[in-house]
């Protein structure tokens, strides 16, 4: 990205020159941002690399934003001559994608620092045909539930816990529907959710799938159990990301949608 500067007699003043190297690292820090996502969901790049890409995209557009400001004003108060709509949209651009993700790491900061949701926090529903997928993918968080997790700096958070005190609304749905009726909805449900399903056992009212995440391709996987009960049917789902200490709530946003469109069926 340049500023494309007029035509001079002499080499640009310095707060040309800063403009212009700060739109050079807005379009570096853009292109690492939008490389990071792609480059781990077709295999390029591991988990810890694909953040460390968009981390490095963060600085870069942070301090491209700050210089090409700072060289835009002083170039603006001593009358020089830039290409001063270029500068602008570059400058906004690079203002929206740095708050987009300072927004973004603020959001993962306050989310509970836990990967798992289950709606059944004393018997979890088990993974049985994901474990498999899990282990091949060389999933780093387990596939069973474990109820205590190590953060950073040593402290240990319990997870069913955390989970009462962050989500006490996920809670297993009770339908009026017989159980095998109730796993035909569940399956229902996950298609609509764009779910890739890896197991349906009616005998065992288990369904099992797997939800990608559209820009990294993450994956976290699903469970869902029917057992019969006196109203009908109780349903429990529970959700585990694959990799990351944090799931930034998306596992609990996933049960959400997924016993609302039950409720709903």
């Amino acid at each position: 990205m340049s500023s494309t500067r007029f035509p001079s007699l002499g080499p640009p003043a310095w707060p040309v020159r800063l403009l212009d190297v700060g739109l050079w690292l807005i379009g570096a820090g853009l292109l690492l941002c939008l490389v990071c996502g792609p480059s781990h969901r077709f295999g390029l790049a591991n988990f810890r690399v694909a953040l460390l890409l968009l981390a490095c995209g963060l600085v870069l557009l942070l301090a491209g934003t700050l210089l090409a400001i700072v060289g835009m004003l002083v170039a603006s108060a001593r009358r020089m001559r830039f290409a001063r709509g270029p500068a602008m949209a570059a400058v906004a651009i690079g203002l929206l994608a740095s708050g987009y993700l300072l927004s973004w790491i603020a959001r993962a900061r306050a989310a509970a620092p836990i990967h798992e949701i289950s709606t059944d926090l004393t018997d979890p529903p088990a993974f049985v045909a994901v474990a498999a997928l899990r282990r091949d993918a060389h999933a780093v968080n387990p596939s069973e539930y474990v109820s205590r997790v190590s953060a950073p700096g040593g402290r240990i958070i319990e997870v069913p816990e955390l989970q009462r005190q962050r989500y006490p609304d996920i809670q297993p749905l009770r339908l009026a529907l017989a159980p095998a009726a109730a796993l035909q909805a569940a399956q229902r449900a996950a298609q609509r959710l764009g779910w890739q399903i890896d197991a349906y056992v009616p005998g065992d009212g288990r369904l099992e799938a797997t939800d990608t995440s559209a820009f990294f391709g993450f994956k976290d996987d699903v469970v869902v159990r029917v057992r019969a009960s006196d109203a009908g049917s109780r349903i429990d789902v529970r959700s585990k990301s694959r990799v990351g200490l944090s799931d930034v709530g998306a596992n609990a946003r996933r049960v959400r949608a997924f016993l609302k469109l039950m409720d709903s069926s």
